[in-house]
């Protein structure tokens, strides 16, 4: 992309995340009345649980206590279709089988809405089912005799895209068990010992949670690398990223460092699972070439502050911007890049999930997490990236 072309594309979304002018200063509160002698004392607030400042109640003075007032968030006007189609075979498999795929948001939000799913194919059974934590749902079906199993499913997803107003407040908090369970450890990301004590450090003195985030973003950009020669999107092994202080790989592990990381310090944070499904307009490798989608799964990140709901971020995308475009720290367009992907998310990208640590079948091996198809044989479980086992391909085209 042509520098002039490049700038221009990357304004239309940077001035999306610009904060809006600052609202007027509130009214002088009227002069307080004595209290009368005889009548009753006001009821004292609540104690606040001091074990998550961040749930419970956010620290005096920072951006989560001084909010503008309470707004309804605005529908988005532009909003772009996508197709995807999913074609399974499966190879060299006797007896019964069966295979999940990852769907597309099973909850309408105000940055993508699932309009539709068919299928068609030879399973002796399919449909689709959700998980039991509920962040999760997948296209499952069976065969009785899969040697000769095929299956085509066509998903139509319409995308906006997202970001973050600062001065906006969002009008409903999200469920508290939702919140501590973006908190707690998982099989792969921790959230104490090596990842408490680096977040720590990182934050130093700062206190307020957008601004903790950000300092957290910053440093994941300037000390994970992107690694192209990496299949897929990673492993997703934060625990042992820590451990070794060798950070970085592909998207779920550089992102699972920031909700690592996050977590930590008590920032609800959770990676969102998704695919690729058109050309970006920031740079060519943030986006796809052509139709095909196969090997485009990428996952994003976004953490929770109260009053302002679930904020989307992504230093995965700007670290593999700067390999894949030989972007210098001295680069203008880098600079925009890091202001961009920290609460806007440029929806040519679809989310599946934001699933962890996901037992499928109800019993035996669990996944931390879901964004390839996954098939149980006889011989054993095997998911996309065994073509001797299953050959898949997936086509993403606007409509």
């Amino acid at each position: 992309m042509k520098r002039r072309a490049f700038l221009a594309s990357l304004g239309a979304l940077a001035a999306l995340a610009e904060p809006a002018a600052a609202a007027p200063a509130p009214a002088k509160p009227a002069p307080r009345r004595k209290r009368p002698a005889n009548s009753a004392a006001p009821a004292k607030p609540p104690v606040r649980s001091a074990s998550n400042p961040i749930i419970d109640g956010p620290p005096k003075g920072t951006s989560a206590t001084l909010l503008p007032p309470v707004r309804a968030p605005k529908p988005p006007v532009d909003w772009t279709a996508y197709e995807i189609v999913t074609r399974v075979e499966l190879r060299g498999q006797s007896g019964p089988c069966k295979l999940w795929l990852p769907l597309s948001l099973n909850q309408d939000t105000l940055f993508q809405r699932t309009l539709s799913h068919t299928w068609e194919g030879n399973p002796t059974r399919a449909g689709m089912s959700r998980q039991p934590d509920g962040d999760l749902e997948v296209f499952e079906c069976e065969w009785a005799d899969g040697s000769a199993g095929k299956l085509v499913l066509t998903t139509q997803v319409s995308t906006a895209d997202r970001l973050f107003d600062i001065t906006q407040r969002t009008v409903a908090p999200e469920r508290e068990d939702i919140l501590r369970r973006n908190l707690r450890a998982s099989a792969l990301i921790p959230n104490d010992g090596p990842a408490y004590q680096l977040g720590e450090r990182i934050v130093g003195r700062v206190k307020d949670p957008v601004a903790q985030a950000k300092v957290l973003y910053d440093w994941v950009i300037d000390n994970a690398a992107y690694d192209p020669a990496l299949p897929g999107s990673g492993d997703g092994n934060v625990r042992q990223q820590l451990e070794s202080g060798q950070y970085g790989g592909r998207s779920v592990d550089i992102n699972g460092l920031f909700v690592a990381l996050c977590r930590a310090i008590g920032i609800p944070a959770r990676c969102v699972f998704g695919l690729r499904a058109g050309a970006s307009r920031l740079f060519r490798s943030l986006g796809l070439d052509d139709s095909d989608a196969t090997r485009g799964q990428h996952a994003r990140a976004e953490f929770y502050v109260p009053g302002y709901g679930w904020i989307p971020v992504d230093p995965s995308d700007v670290r593999r911007a700067m390999t894949l475009e030989n972007l210098s720290d001295q680069d203008s367009r880098l600079a925009s890049l890091k202001r961009v992907l920290f609460g806007v998310w440029e929806m040519n990208w679809i989310a599946y999930n934001v699933g962890t640590d996901i037992a499928l079948d109800g019993q035996g091996e669990t996944l931390p997490f879901l964004l390839l198809p996954r098939l149980e044989t006889p011989n054993g479980h095997f998911d996309g990236s065994d073509p001797a086992a299953i050959q898949y391909s997936i086509s993403a085209r606007r409509i």
